[in-house]
């Protein structure tokens, strides 16, 4: 029998809103938050690649965690990236976070330098032996370069405050080969929004999603019929959602969900450079992305259900 899932379900992976000159805007960030709540989002992962973490002051950053818990007020658990250049800045990262009151981590590696296994399982042991907070692992081989392999996990199993797995190295093959050697010592989330029906298949406890910022009501109901084997219409949610999770894989997928937050009044546009908004053709071929996708929404009632 396995150990019950500390997190489990959908943890958008939620963006951080700015005005237009690039400024911080908590107040629109709290109002972001409180609409993926009031749709039923099981968690919250701030400041992750969506969240912008890197494009943010330090200070902004905790800025950014404080003004979370203040909307939340303890009604799902509040997840912070940890998106540090050297270990020893996470080991802060993850001390602030904790003293403000948060209630888990999602460690990614150490920034810019690409680690090999060793010095990746280092990284990680150190941030999480610096806290008490539950810790997240973010392995995302593709973006940062580092690849924490399942034998990998078996090294870190010793540390009791690594719960989770964000699987995000783009092949579904790892999930069961997790399972195979760690069994049920880690909560695994996926980390890639086009592969999530097949990552539910395999087994998985919960969805860090980018799409969901976008679309909440219709994540919410692809994971709960995924979840429940009624996969004739989670298959169907599958169809109409996958032209739209496609852009999570993108390098502009801060970018591309942005836009499709505005499109659906749930945010704006706006990033900080050296990421700017989209123009052009590719705008309009995003646009017409989610044109398409609001015009066609299925119905949920019984799908959510």
């Amino acid at each position: 029998m396995g150990r019950k899932p500390f997190w489990t379900g959908i943890f958008p992976a939620v963006t951080t809103q700015f005005s237009k000159e690039g400024a911080l805007d908590l107040a629109a960030t709290q109002k972001e938050v409180d609409a993926l709540l009031k749709a039923g989002v099981h968690g919250l992962i701030m400041l992750g690649t969506c969240g912008e973490n890197c494009s943010l002051l330090p200070e902004e950053k905790r800025q950014v965690l404080a003004a979370t818990k203040e909307v939340v007020k303890g009604r799902v658990p509040i997840v912070s990236g940890v998106s540090e250049y050297t270990t020893a800045l996470g080991c802060q990262y993850a001390k602030d976070a904790e003293k403000i009151g948060i209630d888990g981590l999602m460690v990614l590696p150490g920034m810019v330098y690409k680690a090999d296994a060793r010095e990746a399982v280092a990284h990680f042991r150190t941030v999480a032996r610096s806290t008490g907070l539950p810790i997240m692992i973010y392995n995302n081989p593709l973006v940062y370069g580092v690849d924490v392999k399942p034998e990998g996990f078996v090294d870190l199993a010793a540390e009791q405050n690594i719960v989770a797995i964000k699987e995000s190295s783009d092949d579904p093959r790892r999930i069961t080969d997790l399972h195979n050697t760690v069994g049920e010592r880690y909560t695994l989330f996926c980390g890639v929004d086009d592969l999530l029906l097949e990552s539910v298949a395999l087994g998985i406890d919960g969805w860090v999603s980018g799409l969901t910022d976008v679309f909440p009501e219709e994540s919410i109901a692809l994971w709960n019929t995924a979840l429940a084997g009624r996969f004739d219409e989670a298959r169907a949610i599958y169809r109409w959602f996958t032209p739209t999770l496609h852009l999570d894989t993108h390098m502009k997928l801060v970018q591309y969900i942005k836009l499709g937050q505005q499109v659906v009044g749930l945010g704006t546009e706006w990033v900080r450079a050296p990421r700017l908004p989209l123009e052009g053709e590719e705008r309009q071929r995003i646009l017409g992305l989610y044109e398409t996708a609001v015009a066609n929404r299925p119905q949920l009632k019984q799908a959510a259900a």
